[in-house]
């Protein structure tokens, strides 16, 4: 089977993770997809196939006889999709032999429009796997999941030789929570790759250091005609911390390894006010730079209008996995042998985020991260093609053979 036969049929298994519940999964509706998976795992003939009570899969190709002792190295990809916008009712549409041009996606009204997403002229002559222009696709990331699997599939039916592969397949990951309880130790890898991006020569090594801030504000509610010198209206309060943060490190106006400050939501009334913000940032040096720029905003607004006006509450979500790789990048060099086996010329891309890749390296397990060949995730202009797919495989056997040269 190729990728995107697997793929078109992952995508129609709703597995949206949530914002708002506590649980792992977050969605009881993931376990449909990881059972599934499960099943096929063991269908094909993967070996010590397992899902927990979380809704993490795992399992293995053993190694080629005589590599037994060769390194074992691990593909990881999500399940979820994003809670934001629909994954249910998905309706892939394959259209073959892509002009390059203007597509419109179903009777949606939205159309993927090659002036405004321009690698698509790249793509022409693909068969592109699309939505309808109502929901996600969900490539992000079954995408990964199918390709890891037709790629296992490959290794079990063949004589290409390859040490140990282990796999696990996570819930969870679009909350931010894909490998908090991923078991390292019964994946057994000695090193991994999450395959969770975008463009097919991106090797993604560098991620943000990442810290979630909320405000809350305490104003003095007095009748308006009698505040003078008594009310401090808590909503404008809120205002002036804001406006007391740098205008332009926001993320409509930085790239690269620009950091910001990130307003996600705020609330307010005369007596109460809440803000909240995500700080990103590279460096490790600026990340902290940023937080302590907003305990010094907290202290000069509870000097101007007394304690207590104003409580600040930082907590770190997870750390620039470079600072432990770049000990360690002869796994990163490997990735790079097997892109370039693959016929392109890789890249080494900071991502402007996170990956499960970065909490399971702060975690012990080294993995940086390797494109899955979609684009536009997270919206209704999500696509990718099969091509792409049939490369992204291609890419991770290339990485399976790579090992046992080490």
């Amino acid at each position: 089977m190729r990728a995107y036969e697997r793929l078109i049929q992952y995508v129609k298994v709703h597995t949206a993770s949530s914002l708002d519940t506590e649980t792992t999964p977050t969605t009881y509706r993931q376990f449909d997809l990881s059972r599934r998976l499960a099943r096929e795992m063991r269908a094909m003939g993967m070996a010590e196939v397992y899902e927990d009570d979380y809704a993490y899969v795992y399992g293995t190709v053993p190694a080629s006889p005589g590599l037994e002792q060769k390194p074992c190295v691990g593909f990881i990809a999500h399940i979820d999709t994003v809670p934001e916008f629909s994954g249910a009712n998905v309706k892939p549409r394959l259209v073959e032999n892509y002009s390059g041009e203007d597509l419109p996606l179903g009777s949606s009204g939205r159309v993927l429009s090659a002036e405004k997403f321009p690698h698509l002229r790249a793509l022409k002559g693909h068969t592109l796997i699309t939505t309808d222009g109502t929901t996600v696709l969900g490539a992000d990331d079954k995408a990964g999941v199918a390709e890891i699997l037709t790629a296992c599939e490959r290794l079990l039916n063949s004589d290409l030789p390859h040490g140990r592969v282990v796999v696990c397949f996570t819930p969870d990951e679009e909350v931010g929570h894909g490998a908090a309880l991923l078991d390292i130790d019964r994946l057994g890898a000695d090193f991994a790759y999450t395959v969770d991006g975008g463009e097919l020569w991106e090797i993604n090594y560098e991620t943000f250091n990442a810290a979630s801030a909320h405000w809350d504000v305490t104003g003095l509610s007095v009748h308006p005609g009698s505040a003078k010198d008594m009310m401090v209206n808590a909503s404008l309060v809120a205002m002036e911390i804001n406006a007391m943060l740098p205008a332009g490190d926001v993320p409509a106006h930085t790239e690269g390894y620009e950091g910001f400050f990130h307003l996600t939501g705020m609330s307010g009334a005369v007596d109460k006010a809440e803000l909240d913000y995500i700080i990103r940032d590279h460096s490790a040096a600026l990340y902290q730079a940023r937080i302590e720029s907003m305990r010094h905003i907290e202290h000069l607004i509870n000097a101007k209008y007394g304690p207590g006006t104003a409580k600040l509450t930082v907590q770190e979500q997870y750390r620039n996995m470079a600072e432990r790789l770049k000990h360690s990048m002869g796994i990163v060099e490997l990735a790079k042998r097997a892109i370039e086996k693959a016929g392109l010329e890789p890249q080494l891309i900071p991502v402007r985020g996170g990956t499960d890749g970065a909490q399971l390296t702060y975690r012990g397990l080294l993995c940086p991260n390797i494109g899955t060949g979609g684009y536009c995730c997270h919206g209704p202009y999500e696509h990718i093609s099969v091509e792409n797919m049939d490369l992204a495989v291609q890419i991770i056997l290339n990485i399976a053979g790579e090992v046992i040269r080490r």
